[in-house]
């Protein structure tokens, strides 16, 4: 059976890959899952109201519910139109939970009604239905609402009795062709809710519960365009449906039976070649037939006007003598570094800093002054309350720091030895965020900035003196290198 199963699921996905949506083309569903059997619906006392008797208690699972642990039910349908469908479906089941009425048992519960075993009774059912989708009507593609109505007969031990059977259902569609069926029926036995004298089940209502998978093919589309064969005038090439089925490769509007250039998207003046930038030169003629350019080039841009077409010129948009390739000879801060290379134009700096100055050492040390007289409140990583200094150190860093836009800082953050390493450890990274947060915000990259925090692992003074742990409790800006490194 393990393997059955497996076989069976196979099977069935290759099917439902290959279909699509069941309907008047497509007529075919298969489904197969599981089913689980509730007989409390028969179990209430005859002077109960009918909903309370046959609806209490729909869902108790654990209590109530008879499920086989494979799979146990399969079925086929036939779309027949109009949203209805006629379907037969056969399932299997064992019966090792009843439930009746009887308050004279010391396990019934609050209504009366005990659980009881009696002897794993085998159940078959083979079932008709007729099945009416709301789908079309709620116009949804996944979700697709059914109530159905049939017959069936059941096997139940060793009686059998024929059911009526309303039911509803929902299925989530997957794909057009792939779903999840749930599905609910009350199998009203027509023989009546019977016991034998001994209390087995002889003929007892209940409700059937099923859920799986379900599968819808039958169309034929030979090509796999989505227009059937019967529809489609190129029944055996994949084509589009304004055109009946029939292809336009490129996508011009012209079929391709009637397309001089049929791969590639042209005019219909010129009987569906091309004339790709629209420039007035035929492709065939064009030395650039993908952008628009002009005669006295063969076709190509000239964007800056310096008589250079654009795929022949080093500096297409700014004006340059031939000699030079078509870009101009422009060092504004006379470094050497041409300003189409130079991160910093207007300051002088080598070329191997990409044309911006070395940070000096006079610079770090004035990093150092600033960082130093950054103050948080004790214990946290906010800027001290009512401290005006902090946010003019912050300023003035950040001015220090913006005449290196290809230099790369750690912002570091230290603290003395009172309290926990962890502790200290996160209070260093958050005020080292904080410092870097408050840079971002006044414009430094944040390319340029890392933040890390060292906790009381490097001190610069004792952490046996007052004095000491002042020194200790800071924040520090190093340079790093070149937020290029590694890129160049």
């Amino acid at each position: 059976m393990k393997h059955l199963n497996k076989l069976l699921v196979a099977v069935m996905m290759v099917m439902g890959l290959s279909s699509h949506a069941q309907d008047s083309n497509n007529p075919w569903a298969i489904s197969f899952g599981v089913n689980a059997v509730d007989t409390r619906t028969s179990a209430s006392p005859e002077h109960v109201d009918f909903f309370p008797a046959h609806f209490s208690q729909p869902f108790d699972v654990k209590g109530n519910w008879n499920i086989l642990p494979s799979l146990s039910y399969i079925g086929v349908s036939r779309y027949v139109g109009s949203g209805f469908s006629v379907g037969l479906q056969g399932s299997v089941n064992k019966i090792d939970k009843y439930v009746v009425f009887d308050p004279a048992d010391a396990n019934h519960d609050s209504r009366g009604m005990v659980v009881r075993n009696p002897g794993d009774l085998m159940y078959y059912g083979i079932d008709a239905t007729v099945k009416y989708s709301f789908q079309e009507l709620i116009k949804s593609k996944v979700i697709d609402p059914s109530l159905s109505v049939g017959g069936g007969y059941t096997f139940f031990g060793d009686s059998s009795y024929g059911t009526v059977n309303p039911g509803a259902g929902v299925t989530f569609w997957f794909t057009d062709a792939i779903g999840l069926e749930l599905a609910t029926r009350y199998k009203w036995s027509v023989s009546g809710d019977r016991e034998d004298a001994s209390g087995t089940p002889d003929a007892p209502s209940h409700f059937q519960h099923t859920a799986g998978l379900v599968f819808k093919f039958g169309g034929k589309d030979t090509d796999g365009d989505g227009i059937y064969d019967k529809d489609d005038a190129c029944p055996d090439v994949a084509g589009l449906k304004q055109f009946n089925g029939c292809p336009d490769t490129d996508g011009d509007g012209i079929v391709d039976a009637s397309d001089a250039c049929p791969d590639v998207f042209g005019l219909a003046a010129l009987n569906g070649c091309p004339d790709a930038d629209g420039d007035g030169i035929a492709d065939k003629d064009d030395a650039c037939p993908d952008v628009a350019g002009l005669a006295a080039l063969k076709g190509c841009p000239d964007a800056d006007g310096d008589g250079i077409a654009d795929k022949d010129d080093k500096c297409p948009t700014v004006a340059g003598p031939k000699e030079n390739g078509g870009c101009p000879f422009l060092d504004a801060d006379k470094d050497g570094v041409l300003d189409k290379d130079d991160d910093c134009p207007t300051v002088a700096g080598p070329a191997s800093n990409r044309g911006c100055p070395e940070v000096t050492s006079e610079a770090l040390e004035d990093l150092k002054v600033q960082a130093r007289a950054v103050y948080f409140n004790s214990g946290k990583a906010t800027f001290k309350t009512g401290d005006k200094e902090t946010p003019a150190r912050l300023d003035a860093i950040k001015e220090i720091l913006k005449n290196y836009p290809n230099a790369k800082f750690s912002i570091e953050g230290h603290t003395d030895s009172t309290g926990s390493a962890k502790i200290n450890q996160k209070l260093s990274e958050d005020r080292a965020n904080a410092v870097m947060n408050a840079l971002i915000e006044r414009g430094v990259s944040a390319d340029n900035l890392v933040a890390k925090g060292f906790g009381s692992s490097v001190p610069v003074a004792s952490n046996k003196t007052a004095a000491g742990k002042a020194q200790n409790r800071r924040t520090e800006i190093k340079h790093i290198g070149s937020k290029y490194e590694g890129k160049l």
